[in-house]
């Protein structure tokens, strides 16, 4: 198995990286392990002096990272660069956050003795990290796991190489110990025996649910704390006293950022019937102006998608879809030439007898629905397997409380699309995972809680 950057824009190699043997991923366990025993008799403020210098690369190295990320996953220069600074501000927020999230917890239970919480890393942590988001994904795991005092070993996406070397090297230069993230080439069953190892004390993971329920499996025989952030199918629901402009424009956004390749993006947008008509026109509108072409241009709005693989099973579950009595309003259809390219398209009258209804797909395709009310929008919004975020737009607070306690997902956005950010716990539910990443919750994930009672 190789690690091959191809660059979805010419479909052409760029470079190519060797598994590593049994003997480098070896080494790379106990070098992992004595990083932690550096990391962990580190005090909060040396590890906040380091991740400050993480995200100082970060921000004076923005357009060389930002380059790197187009280049092996082929989003557009300017929302790679976008990515790239929020990175930089998920590490200042750990490193400024940190220590008071894993103070010391006094609890009073009564009696003479002091009785309280402490928080304590565990130790290495394998990380599996997607293309999708290649610098994102990795530093909302670093920020946590090293300010907690544990240490990572990086299993990135083999189509992303570059990306993943380049958070080792960021954080090795930053002045962390040696060995605190470490990339690592590792085949599927290399994978799996670093999961088994007795060294390593947790795993977290994005990607299919697949993936997951692999991960999830091995750690469950070995006893082992994981947090896994799987696929996800967004509903966006729109209800006649939103602003329907603005709640156009953000679902056009929310379903063609980053090419539609994102877990929280809008998928299923469920617009009611009084204002159907008109979020239907508005929003094929918007999709038929959107300019597809080079990721470099800055005004490209959107990119290839990742892989011709990529590309195919989006083909083949459009293709499904209409064939089962599905609609094609507009575009959904790759495009001739160089390159994964493909045209965002929407589709409508999706029957809930085909298999696509339930299914995720990952790329710029937006499904469209129609609903007679808040009730019936909640019960197709969960009408799905997975549960990782949601978009209602209302300014009824009526129905804006019926959202927020009735959809079945991990997070609720009111008039906004859904989105991550490192103050916000990130995670979901039913198939979308479990576990939250970001926020204190995040760096608590791989934390001993330990309890202390001291009698005098």
């Amino acid at each position: 198995m190789a690690f091959v950057s191809l660059n979805p824009a010419t479909g052409k190699k760029v470079k190519e990286f060797q598994t590593f043997s049994d003997a480098q991923i070896e080494q790379a366990l106990a070098l992992s392990i004595e990083a932690h025993k550096t990391l962990k008799s580190w005090s909060m403020e040396e590890r906040a002096a380091a991740m400050h210098r993480v995200a100082d690369i970060l921000e004076y190295e923005t357009q060389e990272l930002a380059a790197i990320i187009t280049l092996e996953m082929g989003k557009t220069l300017k929302s790679a660069i976008a990515e790239v600074e929020k990175c930089a501000l998920g590490c200042r927020y750990y490193a400024d956050n940190a220590a008071a999230i894993m103070a010391d917890e006094p609890v009073e239970i009564g009696g003479s003795a002091k009785t309280y919480k402490t928080y304590l890393p565990l130790g290495p942590i394998v990380a599996v990290m997607p293309w999708n988001y290649p610098l994102w994904q990795v530093y909302r795991f670093v920020g946590p796991a090293l300010m907690a005092g544990n240490t990572g070993l990086l299993k990135h996406a083999s189509n992303v190489p570059q990306c993943g070397l380049s958070v080792e090297d960021v954080v090795r230069r930053a002045g962390f110990p040696e060995g605190a993230l470490q990339n690592v080439f590792a085949s599927i069953e290399q994978v799996g025996a670093m999961l088994r190892d007795d060294r390593v004390r947790g795993a977290t993971l994005t990607g299919s649910e697949r993936a997951g329920s692999s991960v999830a499996s091995i750690c469950g025989e070995v006893i082992k704390p994981t947090v896994l952030e799987l696929g996800g199918s967004d509903a966006f629901i729109v209800m006649p006293s939103a602003d329907l402009e603005k709640a156009v424009a953000t679902a056009v956004t929310a379903r063609t950022q980053n090419c539609g390749q994102s877990c929280i993006a809008g998928k299923r947008f469920i617009a009611h019937e009084d204002i159907y008509d008109e979020f239907r026109d508005k929003f094929k509108s918007a999709f038929e102006s959107i300019r597809v072409g080079d990721p470099n241009n800055t005004e490209t709005d959107l990119g290839p998608l990742v892989s011709q693989s990529s590309r195919n099973e989006i083909i083949g579950q459009v293709e499904k879809a209409l064939s089962e009595g599905a609609t094609r309003l507009t575009g959904a259809e790759p495009i001739d030439g160089p390159g994964f390219y493909y045209c965002p398209g929407i589709l409508e009258n999706i029957p809930k007898s085909s298999d696509t209804y339930y299914e995720e797909i990952f790329g710029p395709v937006a499904f469209l629905f129609k609903v007679s009310s808040m009730s019936e929008a909640i019960e197709l919004a969960n009408d799905s397997p997975f549960g990782l975020g949601s978009a209602v737009f209302t300014n009824d607070i009526h129905e804006q409380k019926m959202a927020i306690k009735n959809i079945e997902a991990g997070a609720t956005f009111i008039n906004a699309m859904t989105a991550s950010h490192p103050a916000l716990p990130f995670g979901g539910i039913k198939k979308s995972g479990y576990g939250r990443e970001l926020a204190a919750e995040g760096l608590r994930a791989f934390c001993n809680i330990k309890t202390v009672s001291i009698t005098s």
